[in-house]
C-alpha cells in the first residue's frame, strides 16, 4: 500500500510538471507590432535559419527575441519549423548510411 502511494505521488508531481510547462495561446498572434507588419510565412522560414543565433543573442539582449510573437498563426509557424529543420540538414542528416 505504500508503494502505491508513492507511485500515485510521483504521477501526480510528473502530470503537474507537464501542464505547467503546456504553452499558452497567443494573445499577439494576427496583431501589427510596432511597425504595422505582422509577420508570416517567410519571414517565419527566415527566422528558423537564424534560430540559434538569435537564441545566443537573445541571452545577453533584451532588444532580441527568438520568436516573432505578432505573426499570422499557422504558416509563420510552418515556416518557422521548415527553417530550423533546414539548418539542421532537413532530415537527410538522420538518413545517411555508414559507409563501413
Amino acid at each position: 500500500m505504500k508503494n502505491r502511494n508513492h507511485i500515485i505521488l510521483v504521477l501526480f508531481v510528473l502530470s503537474l510538471m507537464l501542464t505547467a510547462c503546456v504553452a499558452g495561446p497567443n494573445l499577439a498572434e494576427d496583431t501589427a507590432n510596432e511597425d504595422g507588419k505582422v509577420a508570416g510565412f517567410w519571414q517565419g522560414l527566415w527566422h528558423g535559419i537564424i534560430s540559434p543565433i538569435t537564441f545566443i543573442i537573445s541571452l545577453f539582449s533584451k532588444g532580441v527575441h527568438f520568436y516573432e510573437v505578432h505573426n499570422n498563426g499557422g504558416w509563420y509557424n510552418v515556416g518557422f519549423v521548415l527553417g530550423a529543420g533546414i539548418l539542421a540538414g532537413g532530415g537527410t542528416a538522420a538518413s545517411r548510411r555508414s559507409s563501413s
